[in-house]
């Protein structure tokens, strides 16, 4: 029998080769659905691998509802990837999503609610480390082609599976004329995580599971840039990765330290 890892490898690997399939269809002017499956070198949360290197596919279904108000688009969406956490979790992690779209002015905000759940391993059982996160984020296009974004995620305190925490980010985007088939995209971003401690997780190694909840780290930076390709239906994003966790607060893990990431997608209808 084929183990669960080379099978999950296989699977990868096509994913890679055939990129996102991704259908969007209205079943009348308010109502709304997109479907996207994609394929990448690598599951990065923040500047931490989820997959340990690894490759992932992963799945986003999303369902919208114009509101024809000041809430614009509401939606729900489900978004699946398969995991490796050693000893805490996987093999999948499933999120589900519920959020607004509205715009003022210039500015196109999402507010969302995200729930967290995984497949526990080890230590925990399944829903000991299932947790809630509230987003605010804002884009705005300065001048044609150049769009700034930010973004602000809280965690409250969820005792096994999350101490309160809050993650900012910013990030940039410029459209390049076209380049033979291709319209290319540079984009950047930086971001910002921090936890307080709880009875879980805290920088006390007598009491706590780990040192730190950001893989071994209080708090960290994590940044990223790269250029996205997008010709026809397909969208191909290549970037470097990096945070400053050291080495010493990741202790045994290797997954958030320098990479490059690359993710093929391709759109249908």
């Amino acid at each position: 029998m084929v183990s669960s890892s080379k099978l999950l490898g296989a699977v990868a690997a096509a994913g890679l080769a055939l990129g996102a399939v991704s259908g969007s269809a209205a079943a009348d002017d308010k109502f709304g659905y997109s479907w996207t499956i994609t394929g990448a070198s690598d599951y990065l949360f923040r500047g931490i691998s989820y997959t340990q290197t690894d490759p992932t596919v992963n799945s986003y279904l999303e369902f919208t509802y114009d509101t024809s108000s000041a809430f614009g688009t509401a939606y729900v969406a489900f978004w699946t990837s398969n995991i490796d956490i050693p000893d805490y979790a996987g093999p999948a992690e499933q999120d589900i999503y519920f959020g607004i779209r509205p715009s003022t002015g210039p500015i196109n905000w999402d507010l969302a609610a995200m729930w967290y759940i995984y497949a526990a391993e080890g230590v925990f059982d399944w829903d000991d480390i299932d947790y809630w996160e509230f987003k605010v984020a804002a884009s705005w296009e300065l001048v044609k082609n150049l769009t700034i974004s930010g973004a602000v995620y809280y965690t409250p305190d969820q005792d096994v599976a999350s101490p309160e925490n809050i993650s900012v980010e910013g990030g940039v985007a410029y459209t390049l004329p076209d380049v033979w088939i291709f319209t290319p995209t540079v984009t950047g971003q930086v971001g910002f995580s921090s936890a307080e401690d709880s009875a879980f997780y805290d920088d006390d190694p007598g009491t706590a599971l780990v040192f730190g909840y950001w893989n071994g780290a209080q708090e960290y930076t994590y940044w990223n840039a790269g250029v996205k390709l997008a010709v026809e239906k397909w969208t191909f994003d290549l970037r470097y990765w990096d945070t400053d966790i050291s080495e010493a607060e990741a202790l045994t893990f290797d997954n958030s330290d320098s990479r490059f990431f690359f993710s093929a997608a391709i759109t249908l209808p």
